[in-house]
């Protein structure tokens, strides 16, 4: 039975991943900011049979991952499956954004799933089994006017995702990228948009059947993965299309609407 560690697992496709993983039979690493949720996803998690270990911190925090990493080996955990899902955006014109919401998203974003991913990933590839699945986004494609960092961090996710899987294709790992468009979950509240044109004209997937098609990339092993076949097109065309148009288009269905 393998061990699962998955980040932002109290709610949206991290609490919908670790239902599924448990429904399989895998021991669960729960980890978010929130203890009281996480107790309430162990509680009913539980009765499929497999350990539910919670861990409540704040990733974001310089020391934190080092810390989850240090406390897993003490109690001599071993990680077969890494999923990094934890990450927020924030809404709004940089030049306007609190220095605290952009270096947070930096911090939990990239430098977090970077760090994790280092921490957890050679005892992997001494094992010669393993699998890490990044979260990214469709945000990933291009540029987000009102969502700069946002967009910025997950391209560098998608990006560096890419490049360790070619790196680990010979060593038993698999890395994969996973890209979900507008999902319904608490991100759009965090982050301000739930009156955008992407959430409301334009739609958004349910976390069900997200987390669905990102559990079975990672068990596949797929390098990258792209929820929705809507959200397939147009992060493809957006690598042939003009680059100032997509930049145009990415801003124009994040601006906010009336209804």
């Amino acid at each position: 039975m393998s061990t699962v560690l998955i980040t932002g697992a109290s709610g949206g496709i991290g609490y919908e991943l670790a239902k599924l993983f448990a429904r399989d039979h895998h021991n669960l690493v729960l980890v978010a900011r929130s203890a009281d949720k996480l107790a309430q996803v162990a509680t009913e998690l539980q009765r499929h049979g497999g350990t539910v270990k919670t861990v409540a911190l704040d990733l974001a925090a310089p020391p934190a991952p080092k810390f989850l990493f240090d406390q897993l080996q003490r109690e001599g955990m071993a990680i077969d499956i890494l999923i990094n899902n934890a990450g927020f955006g924030a809404f709004g014109e940089f030049a306007q954004m609190p220095e605290d919401e952009i270096l947070g998203q930096i911090d939990l974003n990239l430098t977090a799933l970077t760090q994790l991913t280092r921490l957890f990933l050679p005892p992997m590839v001494q094992r010669r089994s393993g699998r890490i699945m990044n979260v990214a986004s469709t945000a990933a494609f291009q540029p987000g006017p009102l969502m700069a960092v946002y967009y910025a961090t997950k391209a560098y996710v998608l990006s560096f995702s890419e490049a360790i899987a070619n790196e680990l294709r010979h060593s038993g790992v698999t890395v994969t990228c996973f890209c979900p468009g507008a999902t319904h979950t608490g991100f759009a509240k965090r982050a301000g948009t739930e009156n955008s044109r992407l959430f409301k004209h334009v739609g958004a997937m349910p976390a069900e059947k997200v987390a669905r098609d990102g559990y079975r990339a990672v068990m596949e092993g797929r390098t990258l993965a792209i929820s929705g076949a809507h959200n397939w097109i147009v992060a493809q065309s957006s690598r042939f299309a003009p680059r100032k148009m997509v930049t145009a288009v990415s801003r124009w269905v994040a601006e906010r609407v009336d209804s």
